[in-house]
């Protein structure tokens, strides 16, 4: 099989780079580097292994536990681990046909009364209707057909699925930011690492424990028409009348509303499913591109994201990315009434 970089893997299986690079830092898969060569490549191993671990996370087995499963030759711990989630299964089986049932006496009640007042809705009506329940007429029914690829992806997106209380609306209030941006291969590795050193050396969070830290990604015209250049800027919150060192940028961000979600075992398509839940909200929409802060070197306001527990990812545990986890936030405005 050809060398693939990380570009062509990222098209070629639907998954990002940061999680590409999520996947190497926490031992999964690795890459490859080329004699005069920029770019880092994936050789067959790395890509059989990279289709194991898309196929598990769609079967929704967290990361640490594929961990487990594909660094141990142990079939009874594997076993072990699949039986662990079987039974998360059962039990959210079990209460979505609850709640079906419920509902389904709900109706019939209705029908037969044509009490639309919902009186069933007593505590003591309610509790005749939960004995009552029984689930052999609403389990799932096995399929005597094996579920395709396909099947898996529909039912992973239906799970995956933003509803109202997956996400919370926050605003954030101005601050002064402290940026560093780069461009082109390892760009995040790049951005981050310049602003946790800074964020060690100065001392930051014993001046300002409060200290936040975002980043974003975002693209520049490349020389080639048509050609975007991959960059991603990383910034960490900092007091007004802090002095920078290069190549540090001061940023004044101007704050605003946002939509919050956290991001789902480095499940980057989040980013999709967090805008497909704004476009269809009936009280905000999208205010992407708005600008929020000023920055002719990169772009202004962008989806952020940030880092949630700043102070205790980088002094207590000097930023390793299995403690990292990120808040993601979609710019958005109000609905002004019709």
């Amino acid at each position: 099989m050809k060398l693939q970089n990380i570009t062509q893997v990222s098209k070629n299986y639907g998954i990002s780079t940061r999680m590409l690079r999520y996947y190497e830092q926490v031992g999964l898969i690795k890459s490859l580097r080329k004699e005069d060569y920029a770019y880092r490549v994936y050789d067959e191993t790395a890509l059989n292994r990279l289709q194991q671990i898309i196929i598990l996370r769609k079967l929704r087995i967290p990361v640490k536990h594929i961990i487990s499963i594909l660094s141990n030759q142990d079939a009874v711990k594997a076993v072990e681990i699949f039986r662990e989630n079987i039974n998360k299964i059962d039990s959210e089986m079990t209460t979505l046909s609850t709640i079906k049932s419920i509902l389904l006496r709900f109706v019939e009640e209705i029908n037969e009364k044509a009490d639309v007042h919902l009186r069933l809705l007593t505590d003591e009506a309610l509790v005749t209707v939960i004995g009552s329940l029984s689930f052999s007429d609403n389990q799932i029914k096995e399929s005597k057909e094996q579920p395709t690829l396909e099947d898996l992806n529909n039912a992973h997106e239906a799970l995956m699925r933003l509803e109202d209380k997956d996400v919370r609306i926050v605003y954030l209030p101005p601050m002064t930011m402290a940026a560093a941006y780069a461009s082109g291969e390892d760009c995040v590795d790049k951005a981050s690492a310049i602003i946790n050193r800074f964020i060690k050396e100065s001392g930051l969070l014993k001046i300002k424990p409060d200290a936040r830290g975002f980043d974003f990604n975002f693209y520049l015209e490349g020389q080639a028409p048509g050609k975007k250049i991959h960059g991603h800027e990383a910034w960490v919150s900092v007091p007004p009348d802090m002095e920078l060192p290069s190549p540090l940028i001061k940023r004044e961000f101007k704050g605003g509303l946002f939509a919050a979600h956290v991001l789902r075992e480095w499940d980057f398509q989040d980013w999709r499913r967090l805008k497909d839940w704004v476009d269809s909200s009936d009280k905000y929409e999208s205010d992407w591109g708005s600008p929020r802060w000023e920055a002719p070197e990169t772009g202004t306001g962008l989806g952020l994201e940030e880092t949630l527990n700043l102070y205790h990812f980088i002094e207590t545990h000097n930023a390793e990315m299995n403690w990292l986890q990120l808040d993601l936030l979609f710019p958005i405005k109000e609905k002004k009434p019709l």
